[in-house]
C-alpha cells in the first residue's frame, strides 16, 4: 500500500521559516498526539488518547492512565501509567474490545495494576504517531515502542537489579494467556469487548523476547503462581522476569495480535521480527511522512502547523484496517459480523453519523485509493451482515442515528472511487432505507414505516429524535437518488428518494421558521422552545438541526423567506447566550461544552451545526461564512492538551479543520462540491494521488484579515462561492486575495450560490 521510497525530498521541506526552526522538518515533526486528552467524562477537549499507530492501522498502543475497562484510558491530568495498551477503541463512549497490556516493573513480581502503576512526567515524555517514550519514575524503567500495522516493537531500559518483569495482562471477561520458555515467548488471548462482536470473538496475540526468562509465572484473577505457565480464567496474566540486568540493557519485546488464530498472530509478527526497534521507527516516521506530506504547508506560525498535522494525523486513523494478510499474501478478514474467516477488505471503528460529513470526502481528496478499499469493505459488511453499517466497533453498535452510510457510499462514487461492487451496494441503499436492523434503533432506518407513510418520524409514535431522524433520512434519501443517478438505474427505482429528497420541509414551521416536532394528525408539539435540548432532537436543540439540509439550503431559503431572513436566522444562532436551553434536560458533555465556548448557540463540539456557518454562502453574504469558520478556527482549535471543542470523533472534528484551514469545506457530500471559507495559511500545497497538483496562496491572510476579497483561478477571476473536486483533480492554482474588511460585491449572485437540489430540474417536480 505505501511505498516509503516515494519518500522524497519534496516532503521533508521547510514547511515554516519560523526563526530557528530546523531546515529538514518533516511533517510529522509536527504532531502532538497528546491533543485533545484534557478531558472527561463532564467535559470533553478531544476524548483521545495518544495514539501510537500507523494510519489506519489494525492496532493503536497507547499508555494507559486508566483502570482496565475505562473510556478514558490516558488524561493528561494523571501522574500514573498502569501498562501500556493495545487498542482498538474509536471513543470512551463505545469503548475497547481486542485489548490487553504490557507494563516493565523492578521489586517484586505485582500484578495488581494500581500496586505495579508508576508515577511518571510529561517532562520525561515524547509521544509521537509512530514512536512513543516514557520514565517510569518507581521502577527507573524507560519504556519505548513502535508499532507497524499489526505488530509492535518495546524496549525496556532496565536499571541495575536482580529483579526486572515485565507483566502481561490478558484483562477479565474471559482471557488466556500461556508462557512458552523455551522460545522466549508468549501466547495468549482476550475476549474483552464492549459490543458489536459475534460469539467466538478473540484477539490472540503473541509476544517474543530477545532473551530467556530467569522467572516466569501465570496469573489467575490477580494471583501469582510462579512455574506455572498456563492459565484460562476469567481473567490471566502471566509475569516473567530478566536477570541479572546491567543498567542502561535493553529488553526488547515484539509482539502481534491476530483476530483470526495464533498462527495469523505468528505471520503478523513476521512485520518487525527480524527488524530493529530503530528500523521500526524508521520505517513508520517514514510511512506518516508520506501520508500526511499530501498536504504540504508554508506559514510561519508553529502553533498552527502544529494543530494543522496533528488534525491531518487525526483523520488518517479511521477507520482502521480490520483485515490482515495470509501466509501465501491474501488479504483476508475476521468477520465482526457472522464470526467468519474470510476473503477481502474490512475496516471497523468509525461512526458514519460523525464522519460522513468531512471525513470520508477528505479521504476521497487527497486518499481515493485508500477509500477504493474501505468501499469494498461496505460490499463485504453488507454481504456478512444483510445490512450496511452505521456505528462499526468492531460490527453493528447501538449508537447514534441516521442511514449515513448512503452518503458515504453516493459521495464515493461521485468522486470516482473504483473497483468494488457498485451494484450490490445500490441494493443495500435500498435495503437500509425500507427496513430497520432488528437487533437495536441504529441500522437502517428506525421509525422507517412512519418516514415512508407520512414523510417524516411523528413526536408522538414512541420513535425518539424524530424531526433529527427525518432530516437526516431527507438527506440519506437524496444521497440515494444521486447515487442510483449516477449508475444509470431506471427512474422506476431512482423517483421515489428524489421525493423523499424534500421530507425535510414537513417539518419546518412557519411561526418559527425552525424545525419542529409533529405529530401524526400534522400538528406541531406544543410549548416550543427552540433552544431545549428535547428528545426530538440527537444531542441539540432546533438551532442546530434546523439548518441540517445538507442537500438543499435554497429550498431551505425558500422556506425561511429569502436570503435576507435566511442570514438573520444564521445570525441568531451566534446572538442566542448559551445558557438558554441549559435547564431543558440533564445536562451532558455537548451542552456544557457549547456552553463554555461563548458563541451562542453554536455547538462546533458536535456534529449537527459544524457546517452551518458555510450557509452563508447560499444567502448572498458569504463574507459571514468568512468571518464565523476563521473566528471557530482560532479560537476553537489548539495544539495543546485541551485543543479540541468537544469530541474529536474518529476524524471528524480533525477533517473540518483540515478542510477550513485550506479555504473549503464539503458542506453536502455527494454533490462534488465543496463551499469556500477562510483560508489559514499562506500556502499550501495539495500532492493529488493522480500526481496532480492543488497550490493555495493566501498571502495576505492574518488574524484580521480574514475576509476574501479577490479569488483567481489559474490567473483568471472566480466569483463562485464553491469549488468541484472535478476541477481540483485536473490541477489548480488558487490565489487569495485577503482583506479586513469584507468584499460585499463578491459572490452574491444567484449563479456564485453553491449546489441545492431545488434548482436542479426534476421531472415531476
Amino acid at each position: 500500500m505505501f511505498n516509503i521510497k516515494k519518500l522524497t525530498g519534496s516532503i521533508l521541506f521547510l514547511f515554516a521559516t519560523h526563526a530557528g526552526m530546523a531546515q529538514q522538518t518533516s511533517p510529522v515533526d509536527f504532531v502532538n498526539p497528546l491533543i485533545g486528552t484534557e478531558s472527561k467524562y463532564e467535559l470533553s477537549n478531544g476524548n483521545t488518547y495518544p495514539a501510537i499507530a500507523r494510519p489506519w492501522g489494525m492496532n493503536f498502543w497507547t499508555p494507559q492512565t486508566g483502570n482496565m475497562g475505562d473510556g478514558w484510558v490516558y488524561t493528561y491530568t494523571a501522574d500514573k501509567i498502569k501498562g501500556f495498551k493495545q487498542t482498538h477503541q474509536p471513543s470512551p463512549w463505545n469503548n475497547d474490545y481486542g485489548q490487553f497490556s504490557i507494563m516493565p516493573i523492578t521489586g517484586t513480581p505485582q500484578f495488581d495494576q494500581e500496586k505495579r502503576a508508576s508515577w511518571f512526567s510529561h517532562k520525561a515524555e515524547i509521544a509521537k504517531p509512530y514512536y512513543y517514550s516514557v520514565y517510569l519514575a518507581d521502577h527507573d524503567v524507560t519504556t519505548e515502542l513502535s508499532p507497524s500495522q499489526r505488530a509492535a516493537i518495546f524496549q525496556f531500559t532496565f536499571p541495575k537489579t536482580d529483579s526486572a518483569y515485565v507483566i502481561i495482562d490478558a484483562f477479565d471477561k474471559g482471557s488466556y494467556i500461556k508462557v512458552i520458555p523455551q522460545e522466549n515467548k508468549i501466547i495468549g488471548y482476550s475476549t474483552k469487548n464492549s459490543g458489536g462482536v459475534p460469539e467466538n470473538f478473540k484477539n490472540y496475540f503473541v509476544i517474543t523476547f530477545d532473551r530467556p526468562f530467569s522467572y516466569k509465572a501465570a496469573v489467575k484473577s490477580g494471583a501469582i503462581s510462579k512455574d506455572e505457565l498456563e492459565i484460562q480464567d476469567n481473567h490471566a496474566g502471566a509475569v516473567v522476569g530478566f536477570s541479572p540486568l546491567k543498567r542502561g540493557e535493553k529488553v526488547t519485546a515484539r509482539i502481534a495480535s491476530s483476530f483470526i488464530s495464533f498462527e495469523q498472530a505468528e505471520i503478523n509478527l513476521k512485520e518487525v521480527k527480524s527488524k530493529t526497534f530503530q528500523q521500526v521507527v524508521d520505517e513508520g516516521k517514514a510511512q506518516w511522512n508520506e501520508i500526511l506530506g499530501r498536504v504540504q504547508v508554508e506559514d510561519p506560525n508553529i502553533d498552527r502547523l502544529r494543530t494543522f498535522y496533528s488534525s491531518l494525523y487525526r483523520s488518517t486513523l479511521f477507520p482502521r484496517d480490520f483485515s490482515e494478510i495470509d501466509g501465501t499474501g491474501k488479504r483476508i478478514h475476521y468477520s465482526p459480523y457472522n464470526g467468519q474467516v474470510l476473503p477481502g477488505e474490512m475496516f471497523t471503528d468509525t461512526g458514519f453519523w460523525d464522519t460522513f460529513r468531512s471525513l470520508f470526502p477528505l479521504l476521497n481528496l487527497l486518499y481515493p485509493s485508500m477509500n477504493d478499499r474501505m468501499q469494498e469493505g461496505l460490499v463485504n459488511a453488507y454481504k456478512e451482515s444483510g445490512y450496511l453499517p452505521e456505528w462499526a466497533s468492531p460490527g453493528h453498535r447501538a449508537s447514534m442515528i441516521g442511514n449515513n452510510s448512503a452518503s458515504i457510499v453516493a459521495d464515493a462514487l461521485i468522486t470516482d472511487r473504483k473497483g468494488y461492487d457498485k451494484d450490490l451496494l445500490w441494493e443495500a441503499l435500498k435495503h437500509g432505507a425500507n427496513s430497520a436492523y432488528p437487533k437495536h434503533s441504529s441500522t437502517g432506518r428506525f421509525g422507517y414505516e412512519y418516514y415512508n407513510k407520512l414523510g417524516y418520524i411523528p413526536a408522538d409514535v414512541k420513535v425518539d429524535q424524530n424531526v433529527a431522524r427525518s432530516l437526516e433520512y431527507a438527506y440519506n434519501d437524496w444521497c440515494i437518488y444521486e447515487f442510483g443517478k449516477a449508475l444509470g438505474k431506471p427512474e422506476a427505482e431512482t423517483a421515489i428518494y428524489a421525493t423523499r429528497a424534500m421530507n425535510y420541509k414537513n417539518l419546518f414551521d412557519p411561526s418559527t421558521k425552525l424545525m419542529r416536532g409533529k405529530k401524526a394528525d400534522g400538528s406541531f408539539v406544543s410549548d416550543f422552545d427552540p433552544s431545549a435540548w428535547s428528545r426530538e432532537y440527537t444531542e441539540g436543540n432546533a438551532w442546530h438541526w434546523s439548518f441540517c439540509v445538507f442537500h438543499d439550503p435554497q429550498g431551505l431559503i425558500n422556506l425561511m423567506g429569502g436570503n435576507k431572513s435566511f442570514a438573520s436566522m444564521l445570525d441568531t444562532v451566534f446572538v442566542i447566550p448559551s445558557y438558554e436551553g441549559m435547564k431543558s434536560r440533564g445536562m451532558i458533555h455537548e451542552m456544557r461544552e457549547m456552553q463554555v465556548m461563548n458563541m451562542g448557540q453554536y455547538a462546533h463540539g458536535n456534529q449537527p451545526i459544524q457546517h452551518m456557518p458555510y450557509l452563508y454562502n447560499y444567502a448572498a453574504e458569504p463574507w459571514k461564512a468568512q468571518y464565523w469558520v476563521r473566528k471557530i478556527m482560532d479560537k476553537l482549535y489548539l495544539p495543546t492538551p485541551d485543543g479540541y471543542c468537544g469530541d474529536e470523533d474518529n476524524g471528524q472534528t480533525s477533517a473540518w479543520y483540515v478542510f477550513s484551514s485550506l479555504g473549503f469545506y464539503p458542506v453536502s457530500p455527494a454533490s462534488g462540491e465543496y463551499v469556500i471559507g477562510s483560508p489559514q495559511f499562506d500556502k499550501v500545497t495539495l500532492n493529488l494521488e493522480n500526481g496532480k497538483k492543488v497550490n493555495i496562496q493566501a498571502k495576505q491572510q492574518g488574524a484580521n484579515q480574514v475576509y476574501v476579497d479577490q479569488l483567481t483561478w489559474n490567473g483568471k477571476p472566480y466569483s463562485h462561492n464553491y469549488i468541484r473536486y472535478k476541477d481540483l483533480l485536473q490541477g489548480a492554482k488558487l490565489d487569495f486575495k485577503m482583506s479586513d474588511a469584507p468584499n460585499r460585491n463578491r459572490g452574491t449572485k444567484k449563479e456564485d450560490a453553491p449546489y441545492s437540489f431545488s434548482n436542479e430540474k426534476i421531472k415531476g417536480k
